[in-house]
């Protein structure tokens, strides 16, 4: 008889000892009994029970799932720091790093991939091949790809794959988002063929267990995928590539709450592999650490494709009746006329976001989330974005019974509607999340766009990432300003980088591009240096407000958020740990708070959060542990605790 450590995925730190009669490896999946059910659960440790467990009957395994390890004692490690750093258990940090399935099926290697084709590189621009050859001069090392849109990174990331490649070793290339990125993973494709195994949100559980077997094997030396990628188990692992750093969905919003750049770095420091990453608008602490040295960054200052950068143009909102000034409006007929297509931005899905009483002022929130309700009008719902609550739109104002009510704000709905009254010549089409809940229609619309059938594309974040049409020559975003009303330190970094992201996407190939910014604040920093392109001026700036706040990359923040049914119990568990934490931490860190979140109840729960903001991460952290393995938390109320959180909301 053997017995075997098993960890579930679930928030309780520490190893479980079962018997079992077979033959089991660290790193297999098993199924076990655990308080009257059976959980699926890994393998951690092989050893006899210890003293304290010897004298508690042990219970046998159910089941074992696995007929060899899905990872062995270096990935182990790497799980236990996820668990470590990011206030998770174990167990959790490996349901999020490993696949699900219980048996492989079939992947299709790229859908609708047909047979290999292999397509010779383009030719690399002088600026390139300094890239390159940089980037290889060292096995190791963090480096920074900082280039206007157009500047050739892709071919940069590529050609560096394929030498780590050559050399007998792995590569993990990271984008946002697989749905919105099918132009890199079609250069991929072309390049490497079935060396490449896909990872995506779209892959079943078994499909994903297939992939992962295949790239332990060394099969497909090269894996694309979004954030979880990053834990692909290559056996030797040689670069890592993380394209569009600065975006948002690298961090889980999940426990753990990691940020797949700081797993990289990990990784690569491990590994002693390379570390590239890219982006026209980094992150302020990218940026940051380019300036001190510690990664080194590489400047990409020329479009390829023939276009030059596109001109842009503020348009102050002030005084204009709906959402299309006369000189958008201009442009969009003109470019249609040239037989040439224009894509809206706008942040904000739906009708209109706020149902409004002229008489009272009530405005109609979620009754369960303190936010406002979206209007639907394709669903005639008004819907809460965060918890998923809708309701019907009212006809009359349930305060003051007044008939005199409407709706405030445009989402992209609304503009839509205004769009096919303006332009009724014009074949429109929208892309957010609600237009493409069906599947494949993301895919059918990027396709009819890319062969000219659509003259107006308009959508939510979804159009800024990474597109490249030749047939665009106007970008139009319909209120820069949506972002900058937001209760949060990075309010500023984001607006500025949606901007010039989504500039980037006019006159990629013909040299005139044109940009119109609409807005009702053009001279605050982030919208009037994107227009002009002034990255750098704007960094310096940022950083400077930064340094006097207080905020990163100049401290490190904790956030613990508290949440429950009942206010009092959730901020009096959250004034329980802060006054602690007070004591503890002695002036290592500010504790700020508790204070209700900006945004207060979400589904119900009432929200508390306590930050710690300091200059010390480590011993910081120490206490912090030290502290949550000794608070009782309430029944009723969950804590969540978020290492350098993205977001304050």
């Amino acid at each position: 008889m053997g017995w075997v450590q098993v960890v579930f995925n679930i928030p309780v730190d520490r190893a479980f000892t079962y018997t079992t009669n077979e033959e089991v490896s660290l790193g297999t999946r098993v199924v076990a009994p655990f308080h009257g059910r059976n959980l699926t659960g890994y393998v951690v440790g092989t050893e006899p029970p210890k003293k304290e467990e010897a004298s508690i009957p042990l219970k046998p395994l159910h089941r074992i799932l696995d007929e060899e390890p899905l990872f062995d004692n270096q990935y182990l490690e790497l799980a236990r720091w996820v668990a470590d750093r990011y206030f998770s258990s174990l167990g959790e940090a490996l349901s999020a790093m490993l696949p699900g399935g219980k048996k492989e099926t079939e992947v299709p290697m790229f859908e609708d991939a047909g047979e290999e084709v292999f397509v010779t590189p383009p030719s690399l621009s002088a600026e390139q091949e300094q890239a390159v050859k940089e980037i290889l001069s060292n096995e190791r090392g963090m480096y920074y790809l900082f280039g206007i849109t157009g500047s050739g990174k892709t071919e940069v990331f590529l050609r560096v794959a394929e030498a780590t490649l050559s050399e007998g070793r792995g590569v993990i290339y990271l984008v946002p988002e697989i749905a919105l990125t099918g132009q890199v993973v079609q250069a991929i494709r072309e390049r490497f063929g079935s060396k490449a195994a896909v990872l995506h949100s779209r892959l079943t559980p078994s499909q994903r267990l297939t992939e992962w077997r295949r790239i332990l094997r060394g099969e497909t030396p090269l894996v694309v995928g979004a954030r979880s990628a990053v834990f692909a188990p290559h056996p030797r692992l040689g670069l890592i590539i993380l394209d569009e750093e600065h975006e948002g969905s690298y961090k889980s919003g999940n426990s753990p709450r990691y940020h797949a750049r700081q797993v990289a770095m990990k990784r690569c420091s491990l590994n002693q592999a390379r570390l590239v990453m890219g982006s026209a608008t980094p992150s302020v602490e990218a940026y940051y650490l380019m300036q001190k040295g510690d990664i080194r960054g590489i400047r990409l200052t020329k479009r390829l494709s023939g276009g030059k950068l596109p001109e842009v143009e503020i348009v102050n909102l002030k005084g204009t009746e709906g959402v299309f000034s006369r000189r958008l409006q201009d442009e969009i007929l003109l470019t249609y006329r040239e037989g040439r297509q224009t894509i809206l931005f706008l942040n904000r899905r739906g009708f209109s976001y706020s149902f409004h009483c002229h008489t009272c002022g009530y405005q109609m929130k979620c009754r369960r989330c303190s936010v406002s309700l979206t209007f639907h009008k394709q669903k005639n719902r008004m819907v809460c974005h965060y918890c998923g609550f809708s309701t019907r739109p009212m006809d009359l104002c349930p305060s003051c019974g007044s008939l005199d009510v409407g709706y405030y704000g445009s989402g992209t709905e609304k503009i839509e509607e205004e769009a096919q009254r303006i332009f009724p010549e014009l074949k429109i089409a929208r892309l957010d999340t609600d237009a493409v809940e069906r599947k494949g229609t993301l895919e059918r619309i990027l396709n009819e766009f890319q062969a000219g059938k659509i003259d107006l594309l308009l959508g939510t974040q979804m159009v800024a990432k990474g597109l490249n049409f030749p047939g665009v020559r106007l970008v139009g975003i319909v209120l820069a300003d949506t972002g900058l009303h937001m209760p949060d330190f990075r309010a500023a970094e984001r607006t500025f980088s949606l901007i010039v992201q989504v500039s980037g996407r006019a006159g990629r190939f013909v040299p005139d591009g044109k940009v119109i910014v609409q807005t009702y604040m053009p001279q605050h920093d982030a919208v009037r240096l994107a227009t002009q392109l002034a990255v750098d001026e704007f960094y310096r700036k940022e950083l400077e407000n930064r340094a006097e706040l207080r905020f990163p990359p100049f401290s490190r923040l904790f956030r613990l958020v508290f949440r429950g049914k009942s206010e009092e119990t959730v901020r009096a568990a959250a004034e329980h740990l802060s006054s602690n934490l007070e004591e503890d931490l002695r002036g290592q860190a500010e504790v700020l708070g508790p204070a209700e979140c900006p945004i207060g109840v979400i589904a119900g729960n009432h929200r508390y959060q306590i930050i710690l903001r300091t200059k010390t991460f480590l011993p910081v952290h120490a206490v912090l542990r030290n502290q949550l393995t000794r608070v009782k938390i309430p029944k009723g109320v969950y804590l969540e605790v978020d290492v350098d959180p993205m977001s304050l909301l």
